[in-house]
């Protein structure tokens, strides 16, 4: 089923931990965050309103320690949950999720932890799975990629780069590269690949080895290293 929105939508900055919604307030009053609230209303879209910015609510702003970023949503029905590329326990993994799941294996000699497809645990450790467009229409692909949701995550992006100590950026794909310039990449690492979908994994995506990568610098800048 689809989700009509409701009031949970206006109520989405109050659901984020307390140095999120400090550090994001400015742009939740800015007209075009405003407008968004508006134009979803009526809408039918996935996730659901509560779980827009779920991505957020697992840590502050300084804890990231490696940011995955997607493009937007699943589309398809009960897949959605506001992490990008996770998917609820009990749904069939997406083929792009697939493809994460076997570079994980191939690169670092161990299967992933995330026995389903849900990867709340990745958020749990300090992944955030951050979409760079936060809504879609089901079975439509990008239906909402003009509704400047691109605003609010390009500054959450920016926030991670200026607040966060030594994290792992995770850019896969022409969309999610084209954020680098976001990134300060003398305080951070920056890891560039074809997207996990399909179309284009063994173009670079398998055998890029960005899990290892990842948790090697973490290790080396004395940070935990994330259980895959």
């Amino acid at each position: 089923m689809t989700y009509e929105c409701s009031c949970a939508l206006c109520a989405m900055p109050e659901t984020l931990p307390s140095g999120w919604r400090r550090d994001l307030e400015p742009e939740f009053k800015e007209e075009y965050f405003r407008k968004l609230i508006r134009d979803l209303h009526g809408e039918k879209f996935f996730p659901r309103p509560e779980q827009i910015l779920r991505c957020l609510t697992f840590f502050e702003c300084e804890d990231a320690k490696v940011v995955i970023l997607g493009q937007d949503p699943y589309h398809g029905p009960g897949q959605a949950e506001g992490l990008s590329f996770s998917i609820p326990a009990g749904v069939a993994r997406p083929p792009s999720l697939v493809n994460i799941m076997k570079e994980i294996a191939d690169s670092t000699g161990k299967a992933s932890r995330c026995k389903g497809g849900s990867l709340v645990r990745w958020a749990e450790q300090g992944v955030l799975l951050l979409n760079t467009v936060l809504t879609v229409k089901e079975k439509l692909p990008r239906s909402h990629s003009n509704m400047k949701w691109h605003l609010l995550t390009d500054r959450i992006i920016e926030l991670v780069s200026e607040k966060g100590e030594s994290v792992v950026f995770m850019l896969w794909g022409r969309d999610a590269q084209e954020k680098e310039r976001l990134i300060d990449r003398s305080r951070h690492l920056v890891l560039k690949s074809p997207h996990p979908s399909p179309l284009s994994a063994r173009k670079g995506f398998f055998g890029n080895n960005h899990f290892k990568i990842a948790n090697e610098y973490l290790a080396s800048k004395g940070k935990g290293e994330i259980e895959w």
